[in-house]
């Protein structure tokens, strides 16, 4: 069953070889899905912590957390004195398509994100999205997550370490 953030993405999907199914029925039934925390990853300057989503039972294709990582590190912009470095990204191995996320803080408070898509069944071909959703239920507790790690340990505590140690691995 395709999310409403993967419907939401079907716009890109023409440009891929992926069929993205119907609309979710608003009463359809719910699943949860393993929302894992898989490594660390620096790229140049930045530290990121890496996150995969797939559908029950599976997890996170190894090729689509690659490919999400090339991603960030094409659109990942400078550090500087507003941008820390710090981020994290989401493989999401989605039912329909394949999501990778990109996101960073910047301006102490701000989440700042870009979001690709591409087809299943190549995970490396993920191309940009030009208007994308903010999140479906699934991503959104990752973000949830962060969200408050980065108030607690670094708006509150000012220690960015200690927010970098902090991982999600639950089923939501």
């Amino acid at each position: 069953m395709a999310t409403l953030a993967e419907n939401s993405l079907a716009q890109n999907a023409e440009s891929h070889a992926a069929s993205i199914g119907p609309a979710p029925r608003l009463f359809g039934v719910y699943r949860k899905r393993p929302l894992r925390f898989i490594r660390h990853e620096q790229l140049g300057d930045w530290r990121l912590k890496v996150y995969g989503i797939a559908t029950p039972g599976r997890a996170a294709r190894p090729e689509l957390v690659e490919a999400t990582l090339e991603q960030a590190r094409k659109v990942l912009p400078p550090i500087d004195d507003d941008r820390p470095g710090i981020g994290f990204v989401i493989a999401h191995d989605a039912a329909t398509v394949s999501i990778g996320l990109v996101y960073w803080w910047q301006s102490a408070n701000e989440l700042h994100q870009r979001v690709h898509t591409g087809p299943l069944d190549d995970p490396r071909a993920l191309s940009p999205v030009a208007d994308p959703a903010a999140g479906c239920v699934w991503e959104l507790g990752i973000i949830d997550f962060e969200r408050r790690a980065w108030i607690e340990d670094v708006l509150k505590g000012h220690d960015i370490e200690l927010y970098m140690t902090r991982r999600l691995d639950a089923d939501v």
